[in-house]
């Protein structure tokens, strides 16, 4: 049920829209890709679908290589891209037959009312689909991906137009298929990513910048984590710097000190204030935000 890329590119004439790209997704873990507009995020999503072919390296789905077994792909992927093409004449319910017909499902009417109920259409499930929301539009176009129970699910930008409640309902749909299948998503919201992925691939004019969990990736580009603590009474610098991970200290004011740490140091902060008779008036602990390292990578 794994993805895995290796050396994946495509060219056009002159431009090199994906150079040379290699990373993996696996089952039971949410893989958000990023980039800015044009950084070649559709286009590595599309050649893994089978919409265009790659200019060269390979890539597998499930164990099935995207060219040379590009319908066996096809039957076990569900793709949501970034321009949802609808039938904005056909009823929603008549939308997901059509999509069921296509899979050849042996019982479509169970599990259109089982999608339905997943994506929440329940109370659109009559309409037209011209008739519908965006947001609700979203839905329907994440509906068609998951009635075939794909293994691996590509999601491009699908949470586009939904308001707030929506977006909470999607997330949650999302994190819950993340947990036996491969999820590979695309968004340029920020908070998204940090609440629902657990590894982050990001990707600048073609080339991949940065590949690992999310919290790695925080540590390795902030340089760890950033304290500012505050106890009633005055402490040394060669005291705090005892603190197990500390690796640098300075005095903010009287009471108040930065601490900066490879590692999430609260425990140790409060064990010491303990050990040494101190009441710790405040800890606020800082660390980059995914945001921050998006900007710091693409720009």
């Amino acid at each position: 049920m794994s993805v895995i890329v290796e050396q994946l590119t495509k060219q056009y004439q002159h431009q090199t829209a994906v150079n040379s790209i290699s990373f993996e997704a696996h089952p039971g873990r949410i893989m958000g890709f990023l980039g800015p507009n044009g950084a070649g995020k559709s286009t590595t999503m599309k050649m893994l679908t089978g919409f265009i072919p790659p200019s060269s390296g390979k890539a597998s789905v499930c164990g099935f290589d995207i060219v040379e077994q590009s319908l066996e792909v096809r039957k076990h992927i569900g793709y949501l891209p970034e321009h949802n093409p609808l039938y904005l004449e056909m009823y929603v319910k008549e939308s997901l037959a059509f999509t069921a017909a296509m899979h050849k499902l042996k019982n479509p009417t169970k599990r259109i009312a089982e999608v339905i109920e997943m994506v929440g259409l329940n109370v659109e499930q009559h309409k037209k689909i011209g008739q519908l929301s965006k947001g609700y539009r979203q839905r329907v176009g994440l509906a068609q991906a998951i009635i075939h129970d794909p293994q691996v699910l590509i999601l491009d930008e699908p949470t586009t137009g939904l308001d707030p409640n929506q977006l909470a309902e999607i997330r949650g749909l999302i994190k819950n298929i993340g947990k036996e299948k491969t999820v590979i998503f695309s968004t340029h919201i920020m908070q998204e990513v940090e609440a629902i992925c657990d590894q982050v691939v990001i990707i600048n004019k073609g080339l991949i910048v940065a590949n690992d969990n999310t919290s790695n990736l925080k540590n390795l580009l902030s340089g760890g984590f950033t304290f500012y603590v505050e106890f009633d009474n005055s402490v040394s610098e060669e005291q705090l710097m005892t603190i197990e991970s500390v690796n640098a200290v300075q005095q903010v004011n009287n009471h108040e000190w930065k601490l900066s740490s490879t590692a999430d140091i609260r425990k140790q902060v409060f064990d010491f204030a303990k050990s040494n008779d101190l009441a710790l008036l405040s800890s606020k602990q800082e660390e980059s935000s995914l945001e921050d390292i998006f900007r710091n990578l693409t720009q």
